[in-house]
Order: C-alpha cells, then sequence, then structure tokens
C-alpha cells in the first residue's frame, strides 16, 4: 500500500497481563518508567483483572520487560501471576498510560499503608506545600482498601471522588514521573479533607487551631474519639491514671488491656524491651499493635494493663497521629477502638457524635470518610516469628494462596472475634475483624463487609460454610442468607487445624493436630477444646482429648476460674481443701451452691477445654479467680511462668492466706536488662527442651487429675506460683511432644500442626515447637492467620469449599 510505514520484522510486540496487588501501589508508573528505559513502545493500563501492557520493540527487550515486571516491582506490590499474548507488531515509538476500564477478571485490592519516607520528609518541610498536612500519601502510603467503593481502583471509586484536584495536584497526578501519579487519595491543604474539631458548647476549630485544641485536652487529662484510617480511636494520656481509669470505667474495659502509640522507636524502647524482628514489625508499612514485654516506665501508668506483663505498643501510622505528638505534652497515648464495649468500631462521623458520647469529651474529626471499618491488627512476635493475633489493618485484604482450589464460597467464621472468608480458585480473602456477633451492630457490620468484600474480589458464593454449633448467630445469617444456596456445616476444631494447613498451603498427608481453645461445639454435643486430631481437610480422626469435666453454668463456668478449678478437683475426687485460694475466693454460699450443682450435675455440660484447664491453674496458684475478659486467666497465668525462666525475674510466694494478686504486676516490670523480651520465653537459656521439658509436670490427656494433684500439692507446700505456672506449661508441652511420638510410632505420621486460640500464649507455642522440632516433625503453626476464632473462617472454606457435591451433603448437618 503507497505511503504505509513498514513494521521491521525484528519488532515483536506482547500483552503482558500482571495480577495480584498491582493497582493503587504506583504499578502503571513503574511500567512507563520500564518501557521507556527499555525502548519499548506501547500503553498500559489497570482494568479489574489487574494491569495490562502491551509493549513492542526488540525481541530481547519485551522478554526483559516480563521479567522485570515481577523482579522489580514496585515495594506495596504483590505480583502473583505474569502472563504473555503475542500480538501483531504495529509500530510507533511513544508508549502512553491509558485510563482504567472495567472489564472482566479479578484484581487484588491494596490494605491500607503507614506513611511513607518520602513522605514523612516533605511533611516535615516547612518550604514543601504539603508541610504538616494530615493527609499527604503518595502511590506508595494511605489509604486504600478503607476508601476503596469499587474497582477499577481510581478516584472515582473511592471516597475521595468528592473533593476535585488543585491544579497543582492535578499535574502531580498526571504526570507519570511523579511519585502522586494516579495516587488516588492525593490531596494538599488547598484541595484536601480538613481538620475538624468539635466540643460540646463550644464552636468548631478547624486545621491547626483543631489541632491546638486537641491538644490542649491530652495534656488537661481529656478522652478525645480521634478519627483514623479505619474507623475511630479512644485516645488519652497514657500516663494519666484517672484519665485511663475514667476511660476504662467509661467504656466498661474490666481489666481488659488497652493499646498505647508511642511517639517514636525510642518512646517504645522506653515503655517496653523490643528485639530486631519486633522493632521490623513496629516500623514496617503495615504498623500493627505489637505485644511487647512492657518495663517500667512512668509513661504508661499501671491502669493501661493492669497485671499483664505485656503491653500492646504501636507507633504513628498516619501523618494525623505524627502531629498528635508534635507538641509538648504525653510520649504515649492509649489508643483503643472507637466503640462500645462489644460494638463494632465507629467510622461516621455523625454516628461518632452519637455513640461515642458517653465515652469522649470531644472529637477531631475529617470529612474524608470511611467507606469500610478496619480496626489495628494485633501480633507478637514468638521465638523470632510473627504471630497474628488480630488480622485487619495492614493485612486485610490480601488473600492466602491455597494449595488446591476451592469453587466460589463464603465460610462466616465463628461468633467471637469474627472474620469471614470468601474463596474461589486458589485464593481465599480472609476479612477485616469484624469483632463478636452478639451485638445486632455487629450483625449489621459483618453484613457490609461481606458485600463489600464480595464487590472487590468478584466473587459470587455458590455455597455458605457454617460453624456446626446451633446457636451461633453467624450460622443463623448463613441460613437466612442462603437464598437456595447449600449451607454446610464444618466442625469447630477441625476449621482450627485447617486454616493453618491452608495458610501454610499444605497439600500432603493428615496431620497431627493439637487444637486447644477454650470453647468448641462438638460432634457428640459436648464442649471440645484440647484435642489431638489426625486430619486432612476431607476429614479427622478425634485420636484423644482432654478427659471430660462438668462446664457449671456455661458462661458463669467461663467468667469464673475459681468455680472451674473446683469442678476439676471435684472430677478428680480431690477435696476442697480450705487453704486452698480457690476455695477461699468463693463465699460459702458458692461453695454450697456449686457443690449440689456438681453433684447433681445441673446446668453442667461436659467440656474437654483446654482454656477451661487453664483457668483452673491460674484460680489455683491464686493468679486470678474472676475474669474481666476472654482469656484473662490464661494470660496472666503465662506472665508468670515467663517470669520464673528469668535470671532474676521478681517471684511471688504463694503463702495458704493469699487471696488477693496486688503484687503480680511487679513480675512485669523486671526492666530490659534481664534480657528476656516476647521475642523469645527462652532467650538466654542454653538447655535444650528435653532438660527443661524435667521441669514440668507430667501427665496424660486422660488423667487430667493426676497434674490438679501435683499442682494442689504444690500449693499447700507454698511453692512459687510463677514455678507452679512453668511447670504446667512445660509439662503440657511435654504432653504434646510424647503424644506427636506415640502417634507417630503407632500410624507414621510426622506432621504436626497447632491451632486454637490457647496458642496464643507464646511460652506454651514456643516450647511446644522446640519440642517437636528435636523429636524431628515438621511443625505447621500460624504465621498469617490468628489461631484464635478470628482464623476458623479460612479453615472452614478449606474443609467444605473443595466438597464437589454439595448439594449430597446435606444442609447444616
Amino acid at each position: 500500500m503507497v505511503g504505509a510505514t513498514a513494521v521491521p520484522v525484528s519488532r515483536v510486540r506482547a500483552r503482558i497481563t500482571v495480577s495480584g496487588v498491582v493497582q493503587g501501589v504506583g504499578f502503571r508508573p513503574f511500567v512507563y518508567a520500564l518501557a521507556r528505559e527499555l525502548g519499548l513502545s506501547g500503553q498500559v493500563c489497570n482494568d479489574a483483572s489487574g494491569v495490562i501492557a502491551e509493549v513492542e520493540g526488540a525481541a530481547d527487550a519485551v522478554t526483559a520487560f516480563g521479567v522485570r515486571v515481577r523482579t522489580d516491582a514496585p515495594p506495596l506490590a504483590v505480583v502473583e501471576s505474569v502472563e504473555r499474548e503475542e500480538l501483531p507488531a504495529r509500530g510507533g515509538t511513544a508508549f502512553v498510560i491509558r485510563d482504567s476500564t472495567a472489564g472482566a477478571g479479578r484484581t487484588l485490592v491494596s490494605p491500607d499503608v503507614a506513611i511513607c519516607n518520602d513522605c514523612l520528609a516533605e511533611f516535615g518541610d516547612p518550604a514543601d506545600r504539603r508541610y504538616r498536612h494530615p493527609f499527604i500519601t503518595c502511590t506508595n502510603c494511605g489509604p486504600r482498601f478503607t476508601i476503596i467503593t469499587g474497582l477499577p481502583y481510581d478516584r472515582p471509586a473511592t471516597t475521595m471522588a468528592g473533593f476535585p484536584l488543585c491544579d497543582e495536584c492535578s499535574a502531580e497526578y498526571s504526570d507519570p514521573g511523579d511519585r502522586r501519579f494516579h495516587a488516588q487519595p492525593i490531596a494538599c491543604p488547598s484541595c484536601g479533607p480538613r481538620l475538624r474539631f468539635v466540643q460540646p458548647g463550644a464552636v468548631s476549630a478547624y486545621d491547626e487551631d483543631a489541632l491546638a485544641a486537641a491538644h490542649q485536652l491530652l495534656v488537661a487529662g481529656a478522652i478525645l474519639a480521634v478519627k483514623g484510617l479505619g474507623g475511630y480511636h479512644l485516645v488519652c494520656d497514657a500516663s494519666d491514671q484517672d484519665a485511663v481509669a475514667t476511660l476504662r470505667k467509661r467504656k466498661d474495659r474490666g481489666d481488659k488491656p488497652f493499646a498505647v502509640m508511642a511517639a517514636d522507636l525510642a518512646t517504645a524502647r522506653c515503655i517496653a524491651s523490643v528485639s530486631p524482628a519486633e522493632e521490623a514489625l513496629l516500623t514496617g508499612h503495615q504498623r500493627p499493635i505489637v505485644l511487647l514485654r512492657r518495663t517500667a516506665c512512668s509513661a504508661v501508668c499501671s491502669m493501661v494493663a493492669p497485671g499483664n506483663p505485656d503491653l500492646g505498643v504501636m507507633l504513628p501510622y498516619t501523618p494525623l497521629h505524627r502531629l498528635l505528638f508534635d507538641q509538648p505534652g504525653p510520649s504515649v497515648l492509649v489508643m483503643t477502638s472507637g466503640n462500645v464495649s462489644g460494638e463494632p468500631i465507629v467510622v461516621d462521623d455523625a454516628e461518632a457524635l452519637v455513640r461515642l458520647a458517653p465515652l469522649a469529651d470531644a472529637w477531631l474529626s475529617h470529612d474524608r470518610a470511611i467507606h469500610v471499618p478496619c480496626d489495628d491488627s494485633v501480633v507478637r512476635v514468638v521465638d523470632g516469628a510473627e504471630l497474628p493475633i488480630r488480622r485487619s489493618r495492614g493485612y486485610a485484604p490480601y488473600p492466602i494462596n491455597l494449595a488446591t482450589p476451592v469453587r466460589p464460597a463464603l465460610a462466616v467464621g465463628g461468633d467471637l472475634k469474627n472474620t469471614f472468608c470468601l474463596g474461589d480458585g486458589r485464593y481465599a480473602w480472609l476479612s477485616a475483624h469484624v469483632g463478636d456477633m452478639d451485638d445486632l451492630a455487629t450483625q449489621d457490620a459483618f453484613a457490609k463487609a461481606e458485600e463489600h468484600l464480595e464487590q472487590l474480589t468478584g466473587v459470587r458464593p455458590e455455597v455458605l460454610i457454617v460453624d456446626k454449633h446451633p446457636s451461633y448467630r453467624s450460622r443463623q445469617w448463613a441460613l437466612t442468607h442462603a437464598a437456595g444456596r447449600p449451607v454446610i456445616g464444618v466442625q469447630h476444631h477441625h476449621a482450627h487445624l485447617a486454616s493453618v494447613l491452608a495458610e501454610h498451603s499444605y497439600a500432603g498427608p493428615p496431620v497431627i493436630g493439637f487444637t486447644f481453645d477454650g470453647t468448641g461445639y462438638g460432634d457428640d454435643g459436648a464442649v471440645w477444646g484440647g484435642e489431638v486430631l489426625l486430619a486432612d481437610y476431607n476429614t479427622f480422626e478425634r485420636y484423644t482429648h482432654l478427659a471430660y469435666v462438668p462446664l457449671p453454668g456455661g458462661d458463669a463456668g467461663v467468667n469464673n476460674p475459681c468455680r472451674m478449678a473446683l469442678s476439676h478437683l471435684h472430677a478428680a475426687g480431690i477435696p476442697w481443701d480450705p487453704h486452698l485460694p480457690s476455695v477461699q475466693a468463693c463465699s460459702a454460699e458458692e461453695l454450697a451452691l456449686l457443690k449440689t450443682q456438681l453433684n447433681r450435675n445441673l446446668a453442667c455440660t461436659p467440656t474437654s477445654s483446654m482454656g477451661r484447664l487453664f483457668d483452673a491453674v491460674s484460680s489455683l496458684t491464686n493468679t486470678c479467680h474472676r475474669s474481666t475478659y476472654e482469656a484473662q486467666a490464661a494470660m496472666e497465668l503465662e506472665g508468670l511462668a515467663t517470669a520464673a525462666l528469668r535470671p532474676r525475674g521478681a517471684r511471688r510466694h504463694l503463702g495458704p492466706a493469699q487471696t488477693s494478686r496486688t503484687d503480680a504486676p511487679a513480675l512485669a516490670t523486671d526492666g530490659a536488662g534481664s534480657g528476656f523480651g516476647a521475642a523469645s520465653a527462652f532467650a538466654g537459656s542454653d538447655a535444650g527442651f528435653g532438660e527443661l521439658s524435667g521441669r514440668g509436670y507430667r501427665f496424660e490427656f486422660e488423667e487430667p487429675g493426676v497434674l490438679l494433684q501435683a499442682v494442689v500439692q504444690d500449693v499447700l507446700d507454698g511453692v512459687d506460683a510463677a514455678e507452679i505456672s512453668l511447670k504446667f506449661h512445660l509439662g503440657l508441652a511435654d504432653l504434646a511432644v510424647r503424644t506427636a511420638v506415640r502417634v507417630r510410632d503407632e500410624r507414621g505420621i510426622s506432621t504436626v500442626a497447632l491451632s486454637g486460640g490457647v496458642f496464643v500464649n507464646g511460652l506454651l507455642l514456643e516450647a511446644t515447637c522446640k519440642g517437636l522440632a528435636e523429636e524431628g516433625f515438621e511443625v505447621l503453626r500460624h504465621r498469617r492467620v490468628p489461631p484464635t476464632d478470628a482464623g476458623i473462617a479460612l479453615g472452614q472454606l478449606a474443609v467444605a469449599g473443595r466438597m464437589t457435591e454439595w448439594k449430597e451433603q446435606g444442609i447444616c448437618v
């Protein structure tokens, strides 16, 4: 054809489709720069399946491009796959960035990310136009998941859609060479959200005046409701005993610890021992709350975490948080979820003024809407490795890669610490933390979050998966919303075990599973919780379990460890010696009522719960008789045991007349110099597990009475509570190791999996892992998903999502 320009034969063209977390993380500017560096022409755009680039040029350059989009990807990107399709060469020399399309497919959304160093430098530069801007952000940091209203991820599909860009921000947004190219939350003081301070009876203040008013109240001991990335926080001076006590009373918090935010890493080191692994978590882009071993420091008063040796610490992760510390005042702030206990975190500004009015003295808010709530994540480090406790901000909605594909399904999880899980193919999306499902507001939040995650993932569930407990509200929600779809029940502890297998993409033969928790509905109608299962995804065998004891009065037994101690003694035939702290903790009337209840088996459900055994030992050692929050007795017992490993740790002598534990916090303020941080309970010890386990009580799952008799004898002999607790922890770890060896000898199984809320206990987890490793077992422990009920939705999905004939499985049997 006359006038046509010939395309050189040496040129090739390819369509490169990159899937994963590749939107909102600077991927298109990266592709643009890479293509120009390699001398390639073509285009790049977002669509619902990820990032699609068409590149043309020399064959080796196109090949290099396909490799480097994976190896050189931006730091926040997670590249799951790179697919190449050959196209006819077209010629041309330009490379352009096209607008996003809404085509079919699936992309993965980035979690919210802490402020990056580049933005932090601008934030602190008086010459920069974003100096002290509370909403400074770029493609490498800031809100993502909580502001997205749809896909593809572009500004019109976020809660920033109502903030038109000024000319300067628009130029940055449109410049492929700028760090803020297509950074959807981009803003500046001229065109972005504004701070607003609200106090009853006063005129609202804005921007710097709002900050000044907030500072003034914090210094004065007030409680502020501060709007964050995923919801409101309730904030006060962590050193102010009266302020913290007031917040605790207003929230009806009991003794449950508060999390704190330290101004910087140096401050965090003053209030807690920080290992290198813990420092990496504190300062990384996810910025979770990290459980650290607390030290004696006046910046944190005793009311923040009464009786607890650990402190939940996080560092500022938004520019607004930085501004809270930029004036003389508190260096550590209590930073707890903005909600009434038991309700979901508040995200709406108008709702905050109503629901938080009984809790807060004033509000520091802004007008960037939060589309979906997202609480702070909580982690701890055990033996140098991360252990998630609450997987939410900074982690959700990153998916878990499954070993084998599942059909489109929704697993609704449990009723405590609820999360749900959507799955399709080899992806499983575990939601952010929802909360306890006993509140209607939480159930409403569950429904909204589920709808949002369906929208983001494109998963349309063909089946709903539930716990077998007939009274779980999550199960009732699924039955109500099934709309003709099958509803499949999965046993609670099988789901626990499957969750740890799934997060490791395990596809091997059956494993030995230790699933230790407080409560789970068993197939025989009893309350399970001290289980040894031989299982894979398809089935499980209950190899052995902790012997049943009566759970007197359901929640009454759970909330009163002293009653659980007496129930265990009753089951073992051990007298209620009046010198025992558990007996002394009960009134004569309570003792008589409990004795009648146990003798006649009135309102006594049989339980094999390991959590209730921890409660019993905690009470017998005079550590905790009445729980004001979940797992309080076990947490305080762990603190004592860890203290017993310290060469200079304070010890508490247990005399027969002691009935209170007011001296227990001394164990938690031993100082950083002891060399024992939360990263490893056994730091500084050269002893192997075999040597350490020799200090523990020796008992069997089928005969816990042997353990109880030994504990009672030590208590009556006046042995340190810390030493008794350590002997209990080491004995339980030894029991798990000996049982695993027995199963291997009988069945030839050499892989062990550990799950259930009891394995949040760092000392027990580390001791068990060390003992199993020394015996040559492969050990699977949680690293990405909580071992608590916050992780069972993933296990439910991994079990039931693999079924090929759902309709033949029945409806919730």
